[in-house]
């Protein structure tokens, strides 16, 4: 990698959404390891006989080339990152949607050209995970729970009101703006104890405590949105109505 005048090449980068820019080009949305999250445009991507059209993929690792200083880059040269010849397969399709969802929390959470080299490392950790065939649940809790870490929007995941440490047997109910407070046992969205441990240590293996950290990150994620919806839930609450009508 390197980086001369308003050149800088061969730089780690994910596309994380894409759209039509004129007749053959697109305007990228890329997260990238050193630079942050940019737009570039790509020229001429769109035609028959263009070669970057099959490389400019979602869920690839690629070393990312462009030029130009400003609110947006012009592309020059992108190619499939061969670190790690595995990462190149495709993402399963049933990790598809949830792999846009992981790309669409970047997208809203995230500023223009402020590097995080951490969240990157995560990002690309998630989808190394998912092409290895982990738990997708597991996988979308963790990446969740390390997104708020990042962004200093973490859980305090082991003390509760009082600044009293969490206990594995009692439960707790979660607002952003009060943390965590003690809750009845048989109260709607209760978390326990256990589970605000496991998702501290990053282990969340029993499917309960999948179900109380995705209800636990929801509400933490939501106040990080400011009521800003995402598609990719839309299109899951789509896809549940039709397999239940079916």
């Amino acid at each position: 990698m390197s980086a001369t005048g308003r050149r800088v090449t061969l730089v780690p980068g994910y596309v994380l959404h894409h759209q039509p820019w004129r007749d053959t080009s697109r305007i990228l949305e890329v997260l990238t390891r050193e630079h942050g999250r940019i737009s570039l445009f790509a020229r001429g991507v769109r035609g028959p006989k263009s070669k970057l059209a099959g490389v400019l993929q979602p869920f690839v690792p690629l070393l990312l080339s462009w030029t130009g200083r400003g609110e947006a880059g012009q592309l020059t040269a992108a190619e499939p990152d061969p670190s790690d010849p595995a990462l190149l397969a495709p993402l399963p399709a049933s990790c598809i949607l949830s792999g846009f969802y992981l790309a669409e929390l970047v997208m809203n959470l995230t500023a223009r050209h402020d590097p995080q080299p951490e969240l990157f490392d995560h990002y690309h950790r998630a989808l190394s995970e998912l092409k290895q065939g982990a738990s997708l649940e597991r996988e979308l809790r963790l990446f969740e729970k390390r997104l708020l870490d990042v962004l200093g929007y973490g859980i305090d995941l082991e003390s509760a009101a009082g600044d009293e440490g969490v206990d594995d047997a009692k439960y707790y109910h979660y607002r952003p703006s009060d943390g965590l407070q003690d809750a009845v046992a048989d109260s709607p969205g209760r978390i326990s104890g256990a589970t605000l441990r496991s998702l501290a240590e990053e282990r969340l293996e029993d499917p309960e405590a999948l179900e109380q950290a995705r209800r636990l990150l929801r509400v933490a994620l939501a106040a990080c949105l400011e009521g800003r919806s995402l598609k990719t839930r839309k299109v899951a609450r789509s896809l549940f109505q039709l397999r239940q009508s079916a």
